[in-house]
């Protein structure tokens, strides 16, 4: 029998195997899981990898926070970052402004887009993350494009989403299909629940594997020195996230 995890170990463990080989590493605000998973791929890459923590003071070299961050991002000097939304669709746009109504009356609204458009279009590797997996997040169409997941032919765009990360399970997606593929389900999960919680078509395997859990090594390296680092910004998170 295998280690005892909790769910939000086994979520920076995927996400930190998304991020090998990544050069530069940044993380927005609130984003705790990423930032833990950051720190795990900088732990193990000897020197190669660097993480900026936006919110920290040991992790984050800016000065001029987000706007530092678009400029080396603009400048192809970003390998990495994440992306959410309260909304999200098959087509892997993403809605930060609200639902309901007509913007900008909208009946529910959101903190924004801020830079999420442009650092969709010019970040090689944009991970869309969001714990919550249900129909209320994941829609046939979102309410309000704050960021497009595709571009028209002929439009200039390095950047965009290449997986996408919640409670239930990991997906890849092909910007050529413009559609998602499920990878694997987590422990405990099961396909037809991620199919009754997402309101958008997606490709699956015959087999759909289960998303391996983290090893006795990884959990050591979580509960020792990734906890204490990240519980410099997120303290409340490393107090409850990590087990004993």
């Amino acid at each position: 029998m295998g280690a005892e995890y909790t769910k939000k170990e086994l979520l920076i463990t995927v996400v930190a195997r998304l991020l090998q080989g990544c050069g530069h590493i940044a993380c927005g605000a609130s984003s705790p899981i990423p930032g833990a998973a950051a720190l795990l791929t900088r732990a193990r890459s000897n020197g190669r990898t660097r993480v900026t923590v936006l919110g920290s003071e040991k992790n984050n070299f800016f000065t001029n926070g987000g706007v530092e961050l678009f400029d080396i991002a603009g400048e192809g000097r970003l390998d990495a970052f994440f992306l959410g939304g309260g909304q999200i669709d098959g087509f892997a746009n993403i809605n930060l402004v609200g639902t309901g109504g007509t913007y900008p009356n909208n009946d529910v609204r959101w903190p924004g887009s801020f830079g999420s458009a442009y650092l969709y279009f010019v970040v090689p590797k944009v991970i869309l993350f969001r714990e919550e997996h249900t129909r209320r997040v994941f829609v046939p169409k979102v309410d309000f494009v704050s960021a497009p997941g595709v571009s028209e032919p002929g439009v200039y765009r390095p950047g965009g989403p290449k997986h996408l990360v919640t409670n239930l399970a990991l997906f890849d997606f092909d910007p050529k299909r413009i559609r998602f593929t499920l990878v694997s389900v987590h422990p405990g999960h099961t396909v037809e629940e991620v199919l009754d919680n997402t309101g958008f078509d997606f490709d699956r395997p015959a087999m759909v594997p289960v998303t391996p859990a983290p090893d006795a090594q990884t959990l050591a390296e979580l509960r020792g020195s990734i906890r204490p680092e990240i519980a410099e910004t997120y303290p409340r998170f490393a107090e409850t996230a990590f087990a004993a």
